[in-house]
């Protein structure tokens, strides 16, 4: 009986160790995993955040250069999608698919008022207006999606309006076209409803979202093109390494990158680590473009930067602590 006893201890004692020995490798491999998707993350972010680098190299209208990048990174994003032989859920949420397709519409526009306003302004103060987008989204968040607009929200609007104020100020000063300053303007509000009309279509996530936006927002550019001048481009051959570049690595590669890695991260590293996007835009635009940045407009930076990120943890915490108080009463 004794003997009996020491056997199912030592098996007891096994089992136990197996189990801490397994779920020690698991814990493992998934920091490795959360690390290998955050490097990823980074790296679209610093993609997407060196776009208007590679734009400036390429000798095209801004609606040309967008026609183009949509038209390549579409096809690559369509290409990856088959190959990964991803779930399709497009056809089975018809109402969702059709915000879908408006989202595509507004980043299309979102795009080509980007790209115009990086070549009247500047790449660092079109980035600057552009990022602006996401407050917008948050002030029309009350309006949609009925979320409450905190004092903290409010303290966030209030900073990023003071950077605009400040980065419109000294464009106005150095020369800068009023036109630019409009299409900067309009790319955040085309950016807040490309992702209003996003979260409506819930069920279409990941890279499947990706290739139909892009897709969408190809035939939107196609037929402004069209209307505009006719499908006739006179490419420079010197313009079509940074063409594939923007098309190829950043919009198809940087999007895939974002999209498969996006999901498995906490939702404060998405929003914080996000910011590394403007960030790297500005940085490149006066280190790689000798873009000046007198202290007004650095100041805007800060002002518009710190201010939406303010404003979005905030909202996140307040959010958080909702589903807390939910789960203890469903408890």
């Amino acid at each position: 009986m004794r003997d009996c006893h020491e056997i199912y201890v030592k098996h007891a004692f096994f089992l136990l160790y197996f189990l801490w020995y397994s779920n020690g490798i698991n814990f493992v491999r998934e920091v490795k995993q959360m690390r290998k998707d955050l490097w990823k993350y980074i790296a679209a972010l610093l993609l997407f955040g060196s776009n208007g680098i590679v734009a400036s190299h390429i000798h095209l209208s801004s609606y040309e250069i967008v026609f183009l990048r949509s038209g390549i990174g579409g096809l690559a994003l369509l290409l990856l999608f088959l190959l990964l032989r991803q779930k399709r859920n497009a056809l089975r949420y018809k109402k969702e698919f059709m915000f879908l397709g408006l989202a595509g519409m507004a980043m299309g526009a979102n795009w080509m008022f980007l790209y115009e306003a990086y070549q009247q302004v500047g790449v660092g103060t079109a980035t600057l207006l552009c990022y602006c987008g996401p407050m917008i989204v948050m002030a029309l968040g009350r309006i949609f999606f009925q979320e409450k607009l905190t004092k903290k929200k409010c303290i966030g609007f209030l900073a990023v309006f003071l950077g605009i104020v400040c980065i419109n100020g000294q464009a106005f000063q150095e020369g800068k076209t009023l036109w630019g300053l409009f299409c900067g303007v309009m790319s955040a509000v085309m950016y807040a409803v490309l992702v209003i009309a996003n979260k409506k279509a819930e069920h279409i996530t990941g890279l499947e979202n990706a290739v139909w936006q892009t897709v969408c927002s190809f035939l939107v550019v196609a037929v402004f093109l069209l209307s505009r001048q006719g499908i006739s481009l006179e490419i420079p051959k010197g313009d079509w390494m940074p063409i594939v570049q923007l098309g190829l690595l950043n919009t198809g590669i940087g999007c895939y990158l974002y999209f498969s890695a996006m999901g498995r991260l906490s939702v404060q590293t998405v929003a914080i680590c996000g910011y590394l996007e403007p960030l790297s835009a500005v940085v490149l635009s006066a280190v790689l473009l000798q873009e000046g940045m007198a202290p007004m407009q650095a100041a805007g930076a800060v002002l518009i930067l710190g201010g939406a990120m303010y404003a979005e943890l905030a909202g996140k915490r307040a959010r958080e602590k909702t589903e807390e108080t939910m789960e203890y009463i469903r408890i």
